[in-house]
């Protein structure tokens, strides 16, 4: 932590430098990036020229108070709405020139989901609402019965599946949406907020398991957050204001030691 910005900024140089010498592909790039929402004669830019690259198996975290444009990002990234200009590409397909079915079945083959608000379905136990995600997303595949086996230890709730919703404690229940986010082996990961509704023990907690899931499974993961702390638990970070990325910087890849007392 020690370094300035400018060393940072120089070695994102250096490394985009050996990523282009090597020819890869980066997973998601976003390209000029704008968004105008529009009512009657009003129009509201959310974004303005957004321009970065993501590699496969980085954790981003994406920083920016309330109206940032954070979110638009989110669900643009996600395929939940289109950009007004620019181009997304993700995993080589430029999201912003597919249809709505196009985009739904990308979606649904290379992106996991993890929100503020756990959404999972309240009549049915944990292991049913991460059965569902599977069957939404049509992989064609069988249920991975041992990749839920692993989830379920990682994340501490190997003894809670036969449970319903409303018995399970808020941090099990955000766990449960991240085992529900991963089962289909998304390429893509994005967490809105995800601790948003936790306390800070299981705040810690579930950051801590993005992070590992991540790094156990080679997950591209991209978490939005308005917590400059909470941030750095990613690779490289990510600070929007305005509808703009005002810089880019690297992140510690685990929690502050303060936020660990």
């Amino acid at each position: 932590m020690g370094r300035s910005t400018g060393s940072r900024t120089t070695a994102f140089g250096r490394r985009a430098a050996a990523r282009d010498t090597l020819g890869l592909v980066p997973i998601i790039s976003a390209q000029h990036l704008g968004k105008t929402y529009r009512s009657g004669k009003l129009e509201v830019p959310a974004l303005r020229d957004v321009t970065f690259d993501v590699e496969a198996g980085e954790f981003v975290s994406i920083v920016g108070p309330s109206g940032s444009g954070k979110s638009t990002l989110f669900y643009i990234l996600g395929g939940l709405t289109s950009p007004t200009s620019g181009s997304l590409l993700i995993k080589g397909q430029d999201f912003s020139r597919l249809s709505d079915g196009e985009r739904t079945k990308l979606r649904r083959a290379h992106i996991g989901f993890v929100f503020q608000r756990f959404n999972l379905l309240p009549t049915i136990s944990a292991r049913a609402n991460i059965e569902l995600a599977h069957d939404i997303a049509e992989t064609g595949r069988p249920f991975d019965e041992a990749l839920l086996s692993k989830l379920s230890e990682m994340l501490g709730i190997d003894g809670r599946l036969q449970h319903r919703p409303n018995e399970l404690s808020g941090g099990e229940q955000q766990r449960v949406a991240i085992a529900r986010a991963l089962i289909t082996r998304p390429a893509i990961v994005l967490a809105d907020e995800p601790t948003g509704n936790l306390d800070t023990r299981n705040s810690d907690a579930v950051l801590s398991m993005l992070r590992e899931s991540s790094r156990e499974l080679n997950q591209t993961v991209l978490m939005i957050t308005h917590n400059p702390e909470a941030a750095q638990i990613a690779d490289r970070i990510l600070h929007i204001r305005d509808g703009r990325v005002l810089r880019i910087e690297q992140g510690m890849g685990r929690l502050p030691e303060t936020m660990l007392l």
